[in-house]
Parts: structure tokens; sequence; C-alpha cells
């Protein structure tokens, strides 16, 4: 490589030197007419005179030519070293120049650059170098008189932002119109051809639009895909679901897509197992290699028909001086490990979910509906709670163990209640019934508020882009529901209290408040059951043991459910571990570190199966509300609005006062005319109302202030 320079070269340009410069990012050739000092006069190659400073000059300047030279002359040599310095920079490799320069410099001259390609570069090859360097802004950055050789990692981190500016545009300049068509085709209500409106479509501009929807529709709020989304979206009026809307118009998603599922990362169905049969065919290996043999009881279970992940199955019969109780629980954590990859997946899941389209189970079916679930004539494993009770239901006794259990029969809600009434039950679920009715009386006497309010059952049927939701009551089986539920409570609630006697860390439900006077007991009335909740804060997890209020309960540790809630799973691991060991799988500081993970998943999780049906509910409401009215009772007035329950949907709505006329009253029932119903904004408004014949029933919790004068 030779550093001398060519008689073409010129340091200094002066009067009949040729240059170059910098225009539009793009190297211009020019001739010097007349050099003073800095000021130079150039002619173009464009034919045009120019001002310029000779610090605005590429470091490249020559050849000089003697003599007189006209404007067509001038113009003839300006052509003759552009076309020559065109093909020399079609011949130049500037990657391969990068190769050479990698570890040698990190910055250089022209010169250096053209002598690593030319035995002795002239002026036309300097400039041709030069040229081709300023092409690859990726690899050189000009810093005048010379150019930087980026390093490798710039390169490729330059390159990928490169890659991802052209998709950007492409994807773009192709979304913009095509998203606004099918924008404007929803808006409308026509039908449009998506099909051909995609065929104009590069498919990689597709690809990239669709992976942007799914990105906006698992975060919203994404601040990697905000910009590209902001400039596609342009000219399109403002929609908090902008993006579903698009995306189901597209068929990118099915119609009602549930984009809750998506924003909290949650795979509905079961197909996600299928990613874990090698962890799941060695958990039954180990089921085979620990079966023992079951316990010679005949414990019962009850549930609704369809359910096939059942938790818990109990045992009880009533003695001379009280009880004895008996409950197995599903032990999913015979084998699970907890830090595999089975195990992480089960916790992100958090919580199995019953939602109208579907159920989605926390666990495998495989493991979570089968090999763990309680079901009547199978050997399963099982944490069993063993209790003794006076004949009031205090709990004389009480100790978990670990054992093998045959349940004998999956009863059904509707089933056990049709026995109750007939006289007909199992003995163990008459003693049971009995039991629980004295355990929710003792309850209720110590400060306990029980809020009976039913949801409705919604149906869906027929295709997703014509689906028909029907809505109606939800079976009522008061006694059964209520033997279930309040053994389930005494279970968590003597949990509880046994892991603080033994130093087990659990999380509990806590909810550490004062219940107000006149607020225990059984609320079935919207008013009631609006005051009383009104009065109440909710519950939070904690790892500390404390009182939950409205179930007067001094302490409560979900346990009973650990095939279909997270926070179950993981206190029936801490007590397995402690009855196999002596010591919980997590200490109190290891399971507070975990807690924040533990609620965040919870409430994530939770949100889909609180708010998806309120979207069928209005679903159901904008096919219905042009031909039907809606019943609903008044429950309070909040300044200018007021508060209504509307009674089948289990939904709460606030209108103008006017709305309803002069004669409101808590309780008072009206017949709701309803309009502009958008499931997706999950928004409804009250058009117009009338009162029903028969007057307010304002509940039994107390009078309202009128009453009271009275």
């Amino acid at each position: 490589m030779t550093t001398t320079k060519h008689p073409s070269i010129q340091p200094i340009p002066t009067a009949g030197c040729i240059v170059e410069f910098l225009q539009g990012n793009e190297p211009h050739l020019a001739w010097v007419e007349e050099a003073s000092g800095d000021k130079l006069r150039l002619y173009t190659l464009n034919k045009r005179e120019s001002k310029l400073s000779a610090s605005r000059l590429l470091p490249w300047s020559g050849p000089r030519y003697d003599g007189q030279f006209n404007r067509e002359a001038i113009l003839e040599k300006l052509r003759e070293h552009a076309k020559r310095r065109e093909d020399i920079s079609a011949s130049i490799d500037p990657l391969e120049v990068w190769e050479l320069a990698q570890g040698e410099v990190n910055q250089a001259s022209t010169l250096w650059f053209a002598g690593l390609a030319f035995e002795t570069p002239d002026v036309d090859h300097l400039a041709a170098m030069g040229r081709a360097l300023l092409g690859v802004k990726t690899h050189f950055k000009f810093q005048p008189p010379n150019f930087e050789v980026h390093a490798a990692e710039v390169v490729e981190r330059r390159l990928a932002e490169q890659e991802l500016a052209r998709e950007r545009e492409l994807v773009v300049t192709a979304g913009q119109t095509f998203f606004h068509e099918l924008w404007t085709a929803w808006a409308s209500g026509r039908s449009k051809d998506v099909a051909r409106l995609e065929s104009h479509l590069d498919p990689q501009a597709a690809k990239k639009l669709k992976e942007l929807l799914r990105g906006l529709l698992a975060d919203p709020d994404s601040q990697e895909l905000a910009p590209l989304w902001a400039n596609l979206r342009k000219g399109l009026p403002e929609h908090p679901n902008q993006p579903l809307i698009l995306a189901m118009e597209w068929g990118v998603v099915p119609p009602h897509h549930n984009a809750l599922l998506d924003q909290a990362g949650y795979d509905a169905g079961d197909e996600w197992s299928v990613a874990f049969a090698g962890e799941i065919a060695a958990l039954k290996q180990d089921f085979e290699a620990k079966r023992a043999e079951p316990e010679q009881v005949e414990y019962l279970s009850i549930d609704s028909p369809t359910t096939r992940d059942i938790d818990d199955a109990f045992h009880v019969e009533k003695t001379g001086d009280g009880w004895r109780v008996g409950m197995a629980l599903a032990r999913p954590t015979l084998s699970l490990d907890f830090d595999g990859p089975l195990g992480r997946a089960i916790w992100q899941r958090a919580t199995s979910l019953y939602l109208p389209e579907c159920v989605s189970h926390m666990m495998p079916e495989e493991i979570g509906c089968g090999l763990y679930s309680l079901t009547a004539g199978q050997d399963r494993p099982s944490l069993i709670l063993e209790w003794t009770l006076d004949e009031a239901g205090a709990v004389k006794e009480f100790a978990p163990r670990m054992g093998w259990v045959r349940v004998a029969a999956n009863l059904t809600y509707e089933g056990v209640e049709e026995a109750l009434e007939r006289g007909s039950a199992p003995d163990s679920v008459s003693a049971a019934c009995e039991l629980a009715g004295m355990l929710r009386a003792a309850r209720i006497e110590r400060g306990a508020v029980i809020i009976d309010r039913p949801e409705p059952k919604i149906t869906l049927s027929g295709p997703p882009e014509a689906v028909q939701v029907e809505i109606g009551p939800s079976e009522d089986h008061p006694r059964a529901q209520m033997t279930v539920s309040e053994l389930m409570i005494l279970a968590n609630a003597s949990m509880a209290l046994w892991a603080g006697q033994h130093g087990v860390a659990l999380l509990h439900r806590v909810q550490d408040i004062s219940i107000p006077h006149g607020c225990a007991g059984v609320w079935t009335h919207p008013v009631d059951m609006h005051r009383v909740v009104k009065q109440l804060a909710g519950a939070s997890m904690e790892v500390r043991p404390m009182r939950h209020a409205s179930l007067a309960a001094d302490a409560y540790a979900p346990i009973t459910s650990p095939l279909r809630r997270l926070s179950d799973l993981v206190n029936l691991a801490q007590v397995q571990a402690f009855l196999e060991t002596g010591a919980p799988r997590y200490t109190r500081e290891e399971l507070v570190a975990k807690l924040p993970e533990i609620t965040s998943r919870l409430d994530a999780v939770g949100q889909v199966q609180r708010y998806r049906p309120r979207y069928w509910k209005l679903v159901y409401m904008r096919e219905h509300c042009r031909e039907k009215e809606f019943e609903a009772v008044a429950l309070e007035e909040c300044g200018q609005l007021v508060s209504l329950s509307i009674l089948d949907l289990q939904l709460f709505v606030r209108t103008g006062r006017e709305v309803l006329g002069s004669n409101f009253q808590p309780g008072q029932r009206y017949w709701l005319k309803l309009g502009r119903v958008d499931p997706l904004t999950n928004e409804f408004r009250v058009m117009s109302a009338r009162e029903a014949e028969e007057k307010p029933d304002v509940g039994d919790w107390f009078q309202t202030d009128d009453q009271d004068k009275d």
C-alpha cells in the first residue's frame, strides 16, 4: 500500500482545479473559476455558478488545468472526470475495504483507503474511493478530512437499524391505506373483500402489520410499537380498541376475540400443555412409583356436572357428642417441580378460567383433570384434613396428614339438592348439610357478611361470526352450595390457624376491617347488598396471618383449590413439605419475596374472569335493546345521578335523576330502555325509564330516612 501523493492531487484548490462538495448528501463536481483566500467561485457540472467556502470541499481536489478554458471546455473536462470516477467507484467493494481496515485503523484519510485498492491512486481514484465510502454509512463515518471505521458491533447495530427503517417505511406506506380501508368498512357496516385488499400488500409488509396488531393486543401501551402505530393510524378517528377491531376485520383474530387473554399473557384451552409432554410423562411415572393403598373412607365430592378438575371431597359423621369431619384435597404437588419448565408455566397461568366461551385450566388437563383430579373410583394422592367438633360445631381437634384416597362418588349440586329435599341424601351429605348450617349460623353470630348475588347463566351458540348469546337465571341449589362453601371455609380457616401454630408460612386472604353494626347476615335484596358492600373493603393477600372480617375468620389461608388457583397450590406445597421434612418449601422471607409476583399474576388473569362475562352481557344487551326493556331497581342517589342494578344481568348503571322522574327512592323498580351499547368499550346508556307498578321494596337491612321519621 502506498501513501505517496499522485501529482494530480492538489493540496490547495486554485483556479482551474476540479473539486467536489456535498449537497443534498450527494457529491457534486465543479471547476474553480476564481479563488480568493477561503472564498471560491465555482462552475458546476449542472452549468451553474456557485460561491462556496473552501472548507466545504471534500478532501480530494484535482487535477488542476492551466490555461484558458471556456465553459464548454470546462464541462467537457468535468464530464470526463465524472465518468471516470463513476466507473472506478463501481469497481470498488467498500465492504471489502472495511474488512481490510478492521483492526488496522480507527480512522484514516481517503488516500490511505485508496492505497488499499490501487497501486498508485490518482485524484480520480481518491474521489471514487471517497464516494464509495460515503455510500455505506453503516460501516464508515465521514469526519472531514478523514473517514472513521466503525467497529463490528456498531456495524451490526446500524445494519439492523437500517433494515428496521426500511421495513418500517414499507409497512407504513402499505399499511396506512390498508388500515383505512378496513376501518372505513367496519365503521360503515358494509362488507369488504379482505382477500382482495390484502393482495395489494407486500407479503413482508402484511406479516409485519399482523405482528404489530398482535403486539398491540397484548400490550396496548407498548412504547416500542407506538411510533409505528402512530404513523399507521394517521387519518383514523380515536378508538381505544382500534387494533382489536382492525385485527378482527382482517381475520388476524376471530370475531369476539378475547384481548384480555393477550394482555394477561394467558393461552386459552389446553394446547399450551403439548410442549410439556415429557414432564407430564415423568409425573405419571412418579405417580405410579409412589402409589399407595387408599384409605377406607367414603369421601364424596359435590360440583357442577361439567366439572372435571375435582379439588375436594368430604366425609362427615355425627357422633354422640359432636361431629367427625374428614376432607380429602387433591395433591398435584406430589412430584411437581415449581422451578422446572412446567412448574413455571403453571405459575404464570396462576388460575383456571371459567368463561362462557371456554374453560381453560391452570394445569394441563392430562394431570389437572386426569391424574390428580379426585375422580370417583380412582386412587389419588391427597392432603387429608381431619376434625373433631363439638355439638355446636366448634373445633376441638384438627390435624392435616398425607395419604391416598379413593372417592366413592362425584355428586352434583342439583342431585344433592333434590336428594336433600326428598330426604334420600347419603348420611354423610345430610350430616354435612346440617353441620354447614350450624357453621354458617355461628359465623354470622361472629359478624360474617354473606352476599348472595348469583351470577346469571350465559350460554353461547352458533359460529363465532354469528354467535347467539342467551342469558338466564343460574341454577339455584342453596343447601348443596352452602354445604360445600361452609366446609371450604372451615378447611381454609383451620389450615391458617394450624400453620400459625407450627410456624409454616402460608399465603393468607386478609380483610382486617371493622364490620359496621347491622351488616352481619345473609343479604339477597339488591339495595341491602349495595349498602353492605359499600361498608366493606376488599381482601388482600398477605403472608402474615390476619383476620378476614367478612368471613368471621381469625385467619384464612386458601388451600382447597390446588388444581385451580396458584395461592392454594403454593399453600399445599408448603404444608406437604412440612409434613414430609419438618420444614416448609419456602421460608417466610422467601414467600414474602414471591408474593408480588403471585398477586400480580392472580390479578392479571383474574381480570379476564371479572370482565369477560360482562362483555357477553353487553353483546346480549346490544342485540335485544331495541325490542326489550330491562328490569332494574334503584339503589341510591349519587349527586345528580342515580345508581341502579339491572336485575337479570347483574349489571350496575348510573343515569340522570331526571330520567327516573320525581318519585325516586331506593328499592323503586323501573323498566329501562337502553341505547348505545358498546361491548368493546364496556359502555351502555339508559335512554328512558318507566316505573314498575309494584311498590318499592327497600330491603331488610334498615329503613330509609323518611321511614325513620315516621
